[in-house]
């Protein structure tokens, strides 16, 4: 038989096949093993890009592979669709919200299937749908109820045009609002915090309960939770009855301390300032107030400051030292208040020569050498430090601490860069607080069942004046259910990273209205054994989400400690870029000609580089396109073939041209033969022939390595390259009439299945099977066939290469010796010579020494 492959005929068909039967169902009753397949899930903007393609293609291969070794598999889908580009779209173009999030995701729900995923939609959920934030805010309010949810006044970003806060990631470097372009101020607000701060230590020592995860990603939230061990130390301030707190990782240094700083907004301010620095200090503090966070603590920014004309005591030392406020002191960080030791840190450093403050060295490498050019931060000993001097820096820490303790300056203390999450949105997108302000009883929780507080529809969007649902009186105002009398809903929603913290513990039981899930069925799926996501995530929602299961496990629901076992966090899709360096403008690739790459307006000389794709960069590859001239099993093989998972890959339509040749030539090899039926009722009597001999050894072979290269790291690109090898051996062999070449073709269709399962599938069926090759378990290797009745024998004279032989695999030193010599390469060029030394390297080389 002999007929083209057509991948869009051929794949429209399997995946309404694989519908109808309900292929990819997650079994629900089964005594096999569990695997829990999950990507992290998209936000549904409308379209997929390739960064889509390569994550969810990754995890559909490890789901359709664990499948075929006998796992029972949970491989579900979802969508982050609350967030701020709904509300932007709803205010650009007229569309509701929810309209505009459920359009995209049908949109984009039609071309994952496209790709030929097994997903088991029928688990799928939107975390704006009001069945699935119904539980959002009740675990909110499992939270509360544990006193890990509380309100209180926090400075932040405030957009005095469209009248909201931003977050850090909405202010540009020059503090102005990514929107709006107005000038951000600071300003307190009271907001909703998560105590994240209660479980740093448990998150910090739990990554070492994760082997599976990069070491990267675990030292990056390490980092983040920050953890130090140091020491709390009290300043009295002169002439009032008040101490200023510091933290400090450096009680080594306290003799050296000059000066304290406070954060302009710290309490202490106003009352350390004296009448002289007043207006000074108003003006400076209001200045401060209009800098963003990220303004303030940006490394390359000169550090400004201002003296309070108060003082503090050095309790150490009884030395009055002056008290200054300063734009890199936050109020939020640690205890708003830092000590200046300008000798053994480089920030105070600069400051202290900027602003001519006193630099005391109290700390000397061990030579002796003191050093007055810069700040000495490293381990030393101890100089002008009182009783404490000549001890070793290290040593100092311990003591100054014990001392500070006993004479109530101060104690020993851990601390953590981590902060309490901020999760109040001044916005309408998202799940509301299920929380009610009532005059008499103050904050009242939403009984469970009037949940969900749901979002109103009829909602008009300005894009100014903070959350839309401030402003719309029959959602505010409502009775308090505590007491009946008239009460305020809160209008902020929760940050969307709230959505995405548990939503992986829905899809076991994705469907279930009574409860936010059957602890059962979670706790029996759970933990997500392969977890596929960008690196971008590495903190925030991952950090998240180890503190909600935490929390959840705390509140009786769940059973595990950590909700990711694995963590494969897949690299970039780049495309080939065209940017004029002059004027730094990307030029579009259609402009472009390759082979003299010159701005079309300007005629200037264009970079040529790979970057991640965007819009932007006119470097993007529409995923449509390619399904519509390759297929999906193309772009899936392309995508897993040309880099590692965790790499960058870069985008090349001749290597897409490769693997379509490659699926052709499979599917010549299968649709070639029209005899089967015959070849497959051949007994084979006796011993295999060379050539079967040869063939079974690579078809064992691909078995052996494709497995290897999917265990462990999933390197699906060298275990298509033996699959490559494979089809290779194939279409050379020369024993096409016999049952081994059976073997091989329906070993190769088998391997290739997790890769491109729409051919593969067909090709099955070809074959005159009746089932799906997707429900056929995993080819194991058999070890004898790997094991070869000939080597290659190289012979060499006087270490140089002058041919090889083949000989029988078994043959001992003495054996090899002989066969080499009688050789008619050997005959040639030793005849008439003497041999004077024999080298034999078993199953390598023999190596003829002649004189």
């Amino acid at each position: 038989m002999e007929f083209r492959y057509n991948p869009a005929e051929i794949e429209a068909k399997w995946q309404k096949t694989w519908t109808e039967s309900g292929l990819d169902k997650t079994p629900t009753n089964s005594d096999k093993p569990k695997f829990y397949a999950l990507s992290m899930f998209p936000y549904p903007s409308g379209s997929l890009h390739m960064g889509h393609v390569r994550n969810y293609t990754i995890t559909d291969v490890i789901a359709r592979l664990k499948r075929m070794q006998g796992y029972r598999v949970l491989h579900p889908m979802g969508w982050d669709a609350f967030g701020l580009p709904a509300e932007n779209a709803a205010i650009d173009r007229g569309v509701p919200p929810a309209k505009w999030t459920y359009q995209n995701i049908a949109q984009m729900r039609q071309q994952f299937q496209r790709l030929g995923l097994s997903i088991d939609w029928e688990r799928e959920l939107a975390t704006c749908s009001p069945d699935y934030y119904k539980w959002t805010q009740w675990i909110f309010l499992q939270f509360l109820k544990a006193g890990l949810a509380y309100q209180k006044e926090a400075a932040v970003n405030w957009d005095p045009i469209d009248q909201t806060v931003l977050a850090n990631e909405q202010v540009d470097s020059e503090g102005n609002s990514w929107r709006s372009g107005a000038k951000v101020e600071r300003k307190l607000l009271r907001q909703w915090f998560l105590k994240i701060t209660d479980y740093a230590e448990e998150l910090l020592n739990d990554l070492d309960k994760l082997p599976g995860w990069p070491d990267r990603v675990k030292l990056m939230q390490a980092n983040w939770i920050g953890k130090s061990t140091g020491a709390y130390l009290e300043f009295p301030i002169v002439g009032i009855n008040e101490k200023i707190g510091v933290y400090t990782t450096r009680p080594d240094t306290i003799y050296g301390v000059t000066y304290v700083v406070l954060a302009p907004e710290h309490p202490l301010t106003k009352r350390v300032t004296t009448p002289e620095q007043q207006a000074a200090v108003d003006a400076f503090v209001q200045e401060v107030t209009n800098q963003s966070e990220l303004e303030r603590t940006a490394e390359d920014k000169p550090k400004r400051g201002i003296p309070t004309g108060g003082k503090a005591i050095n309790p150490f030392t009884g030395e009055e030292i002056p008290i200054w406020i300063a734009d890199y002191v936050l109020y939020e960080y640690g205890t708003g208040a830092v000590m200046g030791v300008p000798a053994h840190d480089v920030r105070d450093f600069k400051f202290a020569k900027e602003q001519n403050l006193p630099i005391k060295v109290v700390i000397v490498p061990e030579n002796g050498e003191q050093e007055t050019s810069q700040a000495y931060t490293e381990p030393g000993i101890m100089i002008n430090s009182g009783e404490f001097d000549g001890m070793a820096s290290g040593e100092g820490k311990s003591a100054i601490v014990e001392y500070a303790e006993k004479q109530n300056f101060g104690k020993a203390r851990v601390q953590y860069r981590l902060r309490d999450w901020l999760i109040s949105r001044q916005r309408y997108w998202g799940a509301p607080i299920p929380v009610i302000h009532c005059p008499n009883c103050g904050t009242v929780p939403v009984p469970d069942e009037d949940l969900p507080v749901q979002l109103p529809e009829d909602v008009e969007f300005s894009g100014r004046g903070g959350s839309p649902l401030a402003q719309m009186e029959a959602f505010v105002n409502v009775p308090c259910p505590s007491c009946g009398t008239p009460a305020k809903r809160e209008t902020d929603t929760m940050d969307t990273f709230i959505d995405s913290s548990w939503y992986f513990l829905r899809y076991p039981d994705a469907k279930n209205e009574q409860q936010v899930f059957d602890p059962a069925k979670t706790n029996d799926w759970m933990s997500v054994d392969q977890y596929v996501g960008g690196i971008e995530h590495a903190i925030l929602h991952l950090l998240y989400s180890r503190f909600f299961t935490k929390v959840l496990r705390d509140r009786g629901l769940l059973n595990f400690d950590e909700p990711f076992q694995r963590l494969l966090t897949q690299g970039m899709v780049q495309g080939l870029t065209y940017k004029n360096p002059v004027t730094g403008k990307y030029i579009p690739s259609a402009q472009v000609d390759p082979a003299n790459p010159k701005d079309p307006e300007t005629g200037e000389t264009l970079q040529i580089f790979y970057e991640k794709m965007s819009k932007s960069k006119y470097n993007g590859i529409d995923p449509e396109e390619v399904l519509a001239k390759y297929g999906a099993d193309t772009a899936r093989m392309f995508i897993l073939f040309k880099a590692p998972p965790e790499k960058d890959l870069e985008w090349e339509d001749a290597d897409v041209e490769g693997q379509f040749r490659f699926l052709n030539r499979v599917w010549r090899l299968v649709v070639s033969v029209d005899n089967w039926d015959a070849i497959n009722r051949v007994t084979t009597t006796g011993e295999l022939s060379k050539a079967e001999k040869e063939l079974r050894r690579a078809i064992h072979t691909a078995i052996k390595e494709v497995t290897e290269d999917l265990q462990g790291d999933y390197q699906f690109n060298t275990a298509i390259s033996e699959l490559m090898k494979l089809s290779n051996a194939l279409a050379d062999a020369s024993c096409k009439d016999s049952p081994i070449y059976v073997e091989g073709i329906q070993t190769l269709v088998m391997l290739l299945a997790p890769f491109a399962p729409h051919i593969t599938e067909e090709l099955w069926h070809l074959l005159g099977n009746s089932d799906s090759i997707h429900t056929q378990a995993w080819l194991k290797f058999d070890p004898t066939a790997l094991v070869a009745d000939e080597i290659t024998l190289v012979i060499q004279i006087m270490g140089k290469t002058r041919g090889a032989i083949q000989v029988p695999a078994q043959a001992d030193k003495a054996a090899l010796e002989k066969y080499a010599r009688e050789s008619e390469i050997a005959q040639r060029y030793i005849e008439g010579k003497e041999i004077k030394k024999v080298i034999v390297v078993p199953g390598k080389l023999v190596n003829f020494v002649i004189g």
